[in-house]
């Protein structure tokens, strides 16, 4: 959370960016998001990680 406000994240977006923190806790190697606009702004480390989910089939 300190990390979110010292980054300016707040709102909805915040939510989406404790589920990036908590994949890149658990070692996910991706990211399933239809909202991928938000979790761009989470940096490479999460960017690498994202896939829509039709990808996914």
């Amino acid at each position: 959370m300190r990390s979110a406000a010292a980054a300016g994240i707040a709102g909805g977006t915040l939510y989406d960016y404790l589920i990036a923190q908590c994949a890149l806790k658990a070692r996910a190697d991706a990211i399933y998001t239809w909202n991928t606009r938000h979790y761009q702004l989470f940096g490479p480390a999460v960017l690498n990680r994202l896939r829509l989910p039709e990808a996914a089939t």
